[in-house]
């Protein structure tokens, strides 16, 4: 016998010639997992070389310094010792006025002195509008404010107490989104106008960034590491173009890590059509591989012959995966566009088509290996003896270790995206519960259907619920295939639900729905008569009071940095906080320990405060720990009494601190008022008499919020079932292959039952009732399963009540059962058409 390779592949071709249909059906399982991985994976680098390549343009500038406050005398020596190119930028959120149709909005106010941005450009229509406005007064206008209030260019629009002439659109700002645009649009205005429109008030909420551009051949990162220790002193933010890099690519990495999962679970549904198309093509070969044994053939050559066919036709799978994965990654950048802050260009990545070919090349083979290592066992008794099938494929402790190393497989994928062993673990456990309880479920309907067969019923229903166990049967793989893809399915609908829950904001009955802010101690009264005369209620009315934390423990800033076994984060000292003071809590929050003090009548000692307990255990403050605050120039001792738990989901005004009644009545404050407006007819004139009377006076519409949010979440969900939809069209090809397959098994029968006398009447509902069975089945443990899971996520994660809407479930139950039946009674169809000799001549 030739042991040589080039027979082992003409025997392997040879073998393949008249199977070419049964093999490509666990080829379409594949196609589409590798397909989803070559497009995320090519979409992965695509972003790193636009963010490598792009990435001074998305900073505007070599250096970015910022703070929320001016900056003091020794940070202003440092910044004028920087040599360089300069600019400057102050930017808040105002209310803003259009005259020409009174329409007002909150927008993202950014006052520019300086010929920023260096890198890039600010994109304009006209084009000139860039440059002319920074010289008049003049604005650029986000082009979202345009077409919202249907403005133009050469009409005006008032900031504050002045007025500007709309210089021209802006396009797009360095690192703006699409989304950043939606919810915060920005106005630029020449800074030499900013002290006139009167918003930069003391206890405005203002962002100071200082724009640095560098000789050209300047070392800044060497630059950054000197100045470094006198910016953390200051708590001072920076960002270079290196930083920029690291950050903007991190939360894409992020955004590719997530999106791969979603591709590998297709990937993973496809593999369960693997097992199957092999599992059923290696017992339809038991007696052409015993015919090869009783000529001479080892059971290691019978071994490699399918194993040759299965690498070759994995192969193809995967080659023709990775081209589609290819051209889909064309389109990509069209579904995230609105979240990427630059254009991304897009060219073909070889790595990743390698990446995703051999990804797929190994999968198939590692899931074949479940039924090829049955090959060995195979003896050339099974040509005289066909019962002998069973102890030839019986039990074998190697698919023991095939287990082991597809699970090691799945871990090392899942690791190698979430690079957390524990996140890796959970995923892995997660696919194998899902995996095993679903044949377990398999298992035990064929248990019950066999140990409790309702003889009783008509012959017709008898016949289908049989199919469920006897030998050939598919119960176990539809089990699975269906199964997760409903699983799949229902999760997404049940999470969508769960995250719309967690942003939506009641605009009915007296829930507030417009929120004011930076009203001044002056205005306060004032304020409230304008609210009372357009006949809306005062819901809330808060005093907020800024402050900076100074030591903690008696430990500074610059000394916590400096303990490297201090886990606090630095933002601890660098944040600005906004409290409040009342002698009683509100609905949203309740003490968890501790005790909460309403009062204070000693100021000379340390004020008992009470802190949010989620920010105490980042931080790790305990009760008795001791803060000293800042407040705008006045030290205060204070010592943490309570914690509480804040329900931050409410339309309330949640803080970190709360500080009790007696102690910062006398500081320098600002106030926010919660009300409700009943329509938007309302809303609309009273951000009118406010902007006019208060142009300080920032307004937060909750249903413009909403509004927003719905469109974010919808761009969001899109991106979630563009993705899913790999996963979901798996599901339904495995489906789909699985029930095909199950046509050779069940061709000896529908022949029999037809030379017997049955009709193709009687044949179609035996099929149509087997398919019913598995289809409700399988499809109710996969909705059982997404319950399970969503109601963990909702209680463990979102800390909510998970209250699931069951008519899109209901539907998806309907959906999955049907198709399964119409597409196994179709698959039928092709024999029963034709005469019993006719089929077994060609398929048997």
């Amino acid at each position: 016998m030739n042991n040589n390779i080039s027979w082992l592949l003409k025997m392997a071709w040879r073998d393949s010639r008249r199977n070419y249909s049964r093999l490509l059906l666990f080829v379409s399982s594949i196609v589409l997992g590798i397909a989803a991985l070559v497009a995320i994976y090519s979409l992965g680098y695509n972003l790193r070389e636009n963010i490598d390549s792009q990435a001074a343009e998305l900073l505007g500038a070599d250096l970015e310094l910022s703070d929320n406050q001016p900056p003091n005398d020794k940070m202003q020596a440092l910044m004028d010792s920087l040599k360089g190119q300069k600019s400057k930028e102050m930017s808040f959120a105002s209310m803003i006025y259009f005259p020409k149709n009174s329409g007002t909005r909150l927008a993202q106010i950014r006052a520019l002195e300086g010929n920023f941005p260096y890198y890039g450009t600010l994109e304009t229509e006209p084009l000139t509008a860039e440059k002319d406005f920074r010289t008049q007064q003049a604005a650029l206008v986000d082009q979202t404010l345009m077409l919202q209030y249907q403005a133009q260019v050469g009409d005006s629009i008032k900031v504050g107490e002045m007025t500007f002439k709309i210089a021209g659109i802006l396009k797009k700002a360095p690192g703006q989104t699409g989304i950043a645009a939606t919810v915060a649009p920005s106005v630029y205005i020449p800074m030499a106008f900013l002290e006139q429109t009167k918003l930069a008030q003391k206890g405005s909420r203002i962002v100071y960034r200082y724009y640095y551009k560098f000789a050209p051949k300047t070392n800044i990162e060497a630059l950054v590491k000197k100045i470094e220790p006198k910016l953390e002193t200051e708590n001072y933010n920076f960002r270079t173009v290196e930083s920029q890099k690291e950050d903007t690519g991190r939360s894409f990495r992020d955004l590719t890590r997530f999106l791969s999962l979603v591709g590998f679970i297709a990937l993973l549904l496809g593999c369960v059509g693997v097992a199957s198309a092999i599992h059923i093509y290696i017992r339809e070969k038991i007696n052409s591989i015993a015919i090869l044994r009783c000529l001479g053939v080892k059971a290691s050559q019978a071994f490699l012959i399918y194993l040759i066919q299965i690498s070759g036709i994995g192969l193809l799978g995967s080659l023709l995966g990775a081209a589609l994965g290819a051209g889909i990654q064309q389109f990509l950048p069209l579904v995230l566009k609105d979240f990427l802050p630059f254009e991304l260009a897009t060219s073909l990545s070889f790595t990743a088509i390698g990446q995703g070919v051999l990804l797929g090349v190994i999968i198939s083979n590692l899931f074949a290996l479940l039924s090829l290592i049955s090959i060995r066992k195979i003896s050339p008794l099974n040509v005289l003896r066909a019962s002998y099938e069973q102890s030839g494929l019986g039990k074998d402790p190697l698919k023991w270790l095939v287990y082991a190393l597809i699970l090691a497989f799945v871990f090392g994928f899942t690791w190698l995206q979430m690079k957390r062993w524990t996140d890796a673990v959970a995923f892995t456990a997660g696919v194998t519960f899902a995996f095993l309880l679903l044949l377990g479920m398999a298992t035990l309907l064929m248990w019950l259907v066999r140990r409790f067969f309702p003889s009783s019923w008509s012959y017709l229903s008898r016949q289908g619920l049989a199919n469920l166990y006897r030998p050939n049967n598919q119960t176990a793989i539809l089990m699975v295939s269906i199964g997760l893809g409903t699983m799949f399915i229902c999760t997404l609908l049940f999470v969508q639900n769960l995250l719309l829950d967690r942003i939506k904001l009641s605009t009915d009955g007296d829930q507030p729905n417009m929120v004011l802010f930076d009203i001044q101690t002056p205005q306060k009264q004032a304020v409230m008569e304008v609210v009372k005369s357009q006949k809306l209620p005062i819901l809330q009315n808060v005093s907020i009071v800024t402050m900076r934390l100074e030591q903690l423990n008696g430990q500074t800033s610059t000394e916590a940095l400096k303990d490297t076994t201090n886990k606090r984060w630095r933002g601890l000292f660098s944040r600005e906080y906004r409290v409040t003071f009342r002698d009683s809590l509100i609905s949203t929050e309740k003490v968890v320990k501790g005790k909460w003090i309403s009062e204070v009548k000693d100021v000379s000692q340390p004020v008992p405060i009470s802190l949010e307990d989620g920010y105490a255990e980042r931080n790790t403050i305990n009760i008795g720990d001791t803060l000293l605050f800042n407040v705008q120039g006045m030290m205060l001792t204070t010592v943490v009494a309570s914690l509480r738990d804040v329900d931050w989901a409410g339309v309330q005004t949640n803080f970190l601190v709360l500080f009790p009644k007696g102690v910062l009545e006398e500081a320098p404050q600002f106030h926010v008022l919660l009300t409700h407006v009943p329509n938007t007819t309302v809303s609309a004139q009273f951000q009118q008499t406010m902007v006019r009377q208060f142009p300080n006076v920032s307004m937060v519409d909750l249903g413009l919020i909403l509004t927003v949010l719905d469109d974010i979440s919808t761009k969001i969900g899109f991106v979630i079932r563009f993705m899913a939809g790999f996963s979901i069209l798996t599901g339904l090809i495995v489906l789909i292959a699985s029930v095909l397959i199950s046509k050779y098994q069940r061709i000896q029968e529908s022949i029999l039952l037809r030379t017997l006398g049955a009709s193709r009447r009687q044949i179609l509902i035996i099929t149509a009732l087997e398919y019913l069975f598995l289809g409700t089945l399988a499809a109710f443990t996969g909705i059982l399963l997404a319950v399970a899971g969503s109601w963990a996520l909702a209680t463990l994660s979102f800390e909510m009540t998970f209250n699931p809407v069951l008519w899109p479930v209901g539907v998806v139950f309907l959906t999955v059962t049907l198709l399964t039946v119409f597409i196994g009674l179709a698959n039928s169809w092709g024999i029963l058409s034709r005469s019993p000799l006719e089929v077994l001549r060609q398929d048997v």
